[in-house]
């Protein structure tokens, strides 16, 4: 750029109207109007975090009277947003089983995955992992095996729940994952069915009843073989999806005592004894 010789800068229209677009983009960029900056990082989405977003939360009316056993046993979830957990806190205040996220897709583990995992079966606990699906990065017996490969596995214990699928609203991106209803049913299918051949046991299949309508067609397909762990923050678990005549177990709420997510099983604790024993 030429410069006078009294040391001022000479601007023609070209320069100018790129200094007014660069003050433009800062605006635009202070303000928040790129969608990038409301964008999570991959590998921070947990269990419901699009639950009271898209279905909200509040006491709705839904006739559970054939799905909910007379007794429930108390339960939380947990992720690398939690840290350290407290474990004999929950303990003490009631809470008997754990789930912890273990991985997602095939790009993340839970750093805190020892720590949590671990220490809820210290407690006391009966435990399991869960793995956060990413349909449209990998395929579903991929992010089968890599679960299973990072802590997703499952042994006769007596202590340790089968692996949660975890499939619920793309944090990321498009709802559905960019997947027609058929496609989500043919991904869901290849991660159980490897999942059941790495372990012997069958997923338990976490959803809202609202996703599973909207990115399956309501699917039946699963309902006779894999357990229901049903997301819903509300008085009752509402409709649940089709094929399922009851639910396993109920994510009710996200603001419970010490670690928020927070579950009910759906019977006493024998009957969750008897799903850790297979």
């Amino acid at each position: 750029m030429p410069v006078h010789r009294s040391g001022t800068a000479r601007r023609g229209p070209i320069a100018a109207a790129g200094i007014l677009l660069s003050s433009l983009a800062l605006v635009l960029g202070s303000t928040g109007t790129s969608g990038a900056a409301d964008t999570p990082a991959r590998g921070s989405a947990t269990m419901g975090m699009g639950v009271a977003k898209h279905d909200g939360v509040g006491p709705l009316a839904g006739d559970t009277r054939d799905v909910v056993q007379a007794v429930q046993t108390e339960g939380v979830d947990t992720s690398s947003h939690n840290g350290n957990v407290a474990w004999p806190t929950l303990w003490s205040g009631g809470v008997k089983w754990a789930y912890v996220k273990a991985t997602e897709g095939t790009y993340y583990t839970n750093p805190y995955f020892a720590q949590q995992y671990n220490g809820s079966y210290n407690s006391g606990m009966i435990r399991g992992s869960y793995h956060f699906a990413t349909p449209d990065t990998t395929g579903g017996a991929a992010q089968a095996d890599y679960f299973v490969d990072h802590g997703g596995g499952w042994s006769r214990d007596g202590r340790t729940l089968p692996g949660a699928l975890d499939i619920e609203w793309n944090p990321y991106g498009d709802a559905c994952y960019d997947k027609s209803e058929a496609g989500m049913v043919g991904w869901i299918r290849d991660f159980v069915n490897r999942y059941k051949a790495r372990t012997g046991r069958d997923a338990v299949i976490y959803t809202a009843a609202s996703w599973w309508s909207e990115c399956t067609g309501n699917s039946a397909a699963f309902g006779s073989t894999n357990p229901l762990w049903i997301a819903r923050y509300n008085t009752d678990p509402g409709t649940l999806p089709a094929g399922w005549g009851y639910y396993t177990m109920w994510q009710y709420t996200s603001s419970g005592p010490t670690v928020g997510d927070h579950s009910k099983f759906n019977g006493a604790y024998d009957r969750l004894q008897a799903l850790a024993n297979g």
